[in-house]
């Protein structure tokens, strides 16, 4: 079954988009936190053509502040180094989760991205420049939350 290409998904046909990508962030009781992506990859794209999935720090990144999953663009995400970018700002800036990555959202350059992110201390955060983000979050006491829009 094709899909319908007058579907529009950030200005583009959704049968531009291969499967989409998967990401996964946790924080485990001792404040470990780890990341992980697997992209759905990009239809047409230049022969030889790296994304931002497999490269730390652009796509996907953790470390003892947080851990982060992105999606989108990769070439934006790579300029970016996003992932990485939302750690540095909550160790030199300070900022909690949800405030780095809305600074890092606003610095994003004309491509379009999203994220998900979890603190070290259990905090929960996302942030995309798109339509749109599919995400879920789960937590150990049974709360579950899924969300596209805002």
């Amino acid at each position: 079954m094709a899909l319908d290409s007058s579907i529009q998904m950030n200005g583009l046909p959704i049968n531009v988009y291969a499967p989409e990508t998967v990401g996964c962030v946790g924080v485990d009781t001792h404040g470990d936190c780890a990341a992980a992506t697997s992209t759905g990859g990009l239809m047409n794209k230049k022969c030889g053509r790296i994304g931002d999935s497999p490269l730390i720090g652009a796509g996907t990144y953790a470390c003892e502040l947080c851990a982060v999953s992105c999606t989108g663009e990769g070439e934006a995400i790579i300029r970016a180094t996003l992932a990485r970018d939302v750690a540095a700002v909550m160790e030199y800036k300070g900022l909690a989760l949800q405030s780095a990555i809305d600074y890092v959202m606003e610095r994003l350059d004309e491509g379009k991205a999203g994220l998900i992110a979890v603190a070290s201390n259990g905090e929960v955060a996302f942030g995309f420049n798109s339509n749109g983000m599919f995400r879920g979050c789960a937590t150990e006491d049974g709360f579950m939350e899924v969300g596209i829009w805002e």
